[in-house]
């Protein structure tokens, strides 16, 4: 490989490590040109699968800060870059060498971190962004209905003492007979009256609105 080439491959490599959210090294001794297209098939959209040369890679790794791939970088060998969601590509990378072992996870890093093949399997155990966004969501929406309730509980409360009052008002009018900013005090009375109407108020409606029906009838001579 000429210079410039040679130059133009580690540059490439350096750009596909400082592009992605992590890396994945892999050897894939063994597997089918048929079977690469697969795994390239099954990480689209989460990682780019690519083929490389263990000195270049070595270099590109060198030249972008990313240590501990000396050792890794034997046999035949094929990094994922990670460009979608991290735990997803882990999984699919996890699985497919499940069904295929002649694929060996030797390792990756995450976010400048080397990590090694047992860690990236415990990445591929995490539950992934959807998922936890999900999780999130839900727990979002359970606390805002408990806000609601509690900011609506006290108002229906507040709103059922007054319709009292007012009611007892009607059958009373001196009670508002103090004007406005006198008010006359509340009788032991008046306040057992409208809290056994908040009381009332706060069952079920039905019989009241029988009732109500009831009187609205003619009474037959």
């Amino acid at each position: 490989m000429a210079r410039a080439e040679k130059a133009a491959a580690v540059a490439e490599i350096v750009d596909s490590f400082n592009d992605s959210a992590g890396a994945v090294l892999t050897e894939y001794r063994g597997l089918t040109v048929k079977q690469l297209q697969e795994l390239r098939r099954s990480l689209r959209g989460n990682a780019n699968y690519a083929v490389v040369k263990n000195t270049l890679a070595k270099l590109a790794a060198n030249e972008a800060g990313i240590n501990g791939f000396d050792d890794l970088l034997t046999g035949p060998t094929a990094i994922a870059f990670i460009n979608g969601d991290v735990v997803e590509a882990a999984k699919g990378l996890r699985d497919f060498a499940k069904a295929h072992p002649t694929l060996v996870i030797k390792g990756g890093v995450l976010d400048g971190k080397p990590l090694d093949a047992a860690e990236v399997a415990k990445l591929a155990d995490l539950e992934s962004r959807e998922v936890l966004l999900g999780k999130l969501a839900g727990a979002m929406l359970a606390s805002l209905s408990q806000a609601v309730y509690l900011l609506n509980a006290p108002i229906a409360q507040v709103a059922r003492l007054a319709g009292a009052l007012e009611a007892k008002a009607q059958e009373d009018p001196s009670i508002l007979a103090g004007g406005a900013g006198t008010p006359v005090p509340a009788t032991d009375e008046v306040v057992a009256d409208a809290e056994e109407a908040t009381v009332e108020s706060s069952t079920d409606d039905e019989p009241a609105a029988e009732a109500a029906e009831s009187e609205d009838q003619p009474t037959e001579a």
